[in-house]
This record gives C-alpha cells, sequence and structure tokens, in this order.
C-alpha cells in the first residue's frame, strides 16, 4: 500500500497535469490523441492513478512542452542525501596494496634468457 505522502504527490501531479491542459485549451480529445491513451486512462492519469504507466506521465509532459523539466530531477550531483551517505563511507585511510614478485619456477630460465640476447637490447 503507498504511503499518504506518494498517494499525495500523485494527486498533485494528476491536478497540475489536468490545470496545464485547461490552460492551453487542450481538449480531452486532443490530449488523448497526443499522449496515446484512451479517454479514461486520461481521467485516470488527472487523478493521480498510481497505476498509470511512467510512461503516459512522460508522455504528457512531452505534450505540454514541459518534458525538460523532468531532466535533472534526481541529478546525481543534487542528491544530498546520497552525497551525505557516500562521505560516510570513505575509508579514513587508503593503503597501497604490495605487489608480490612473482615467483620464477626455474632460475635457469631466466639467466639464459638474458644471455640470448647479444646486441644488449634488453635493457
Amino acid at each position: 500500500m503507498p504511503s499518504f505522502q506518494t498517494l499525495s504527490a500523485l494527486k498533485r501531479l494528476g491536478e497540475d497535469i489536468r490545470t496545464a491542459r485547461k490552460r492551453r485549451n487542450l481538449s480531452v480529445e486532443d490530449f488523448c490523441a497526443r499522449i496515446g491513451v484512451t479517454d479514461k486512462t486520461l481521467t485516470r492519469l488527472e487523478r493521480g492513478d498510481g497505476g498509470v504507466r511512467l510512461e503516459v506521465f512522460v508522455a504528457a509532459f512531452q505534450a505540454l512542452g514541459e518534458i525538460s523539466r523532468l531532466d535533472g530531477l534526481l541529478d546525481p550531483k543534487a542528491d544530498d542525501i546520497g552525497l551525505v551517505l557516500d562521505q560516510g563511507r570513505l575509508p579514513e585511510r587508503i593503503r597501497k596494496r604490495r605487489v608480490k614478485p612473482k615467483a620464477v619456477s626455474d632460475p635457469g630460465v631466466l639467466s639464459s634468457a638474458m644471455h640470448e640476447d647479444d646486441e644488449g637490447s634488453a635493457f
């Protein structure tokens, strides 16, 4: 069951979409054609029904010329809670990892490889 805050936010969003549609003098029929839904779905959208697909909400924003309002809605750079949580997860000290030298299984292989280069280009 959605929280009261969620239901209230959906209801306000639906009412705001209805108001924006009316201010633009878009009839129910015209708006439905623009966003590709039936009049029943539009009624549910404007009531703030949580069962309406997110795609329909976005299409409504686009049809109203307001899709740019969705850009940056949850921008990670402006996510204060996320930034504080990330800060709390940072280690106090970062240690350099030690790299273990590779073990040579046959020391003769290393010395013979060094002697095969007669021109000294191994350096």
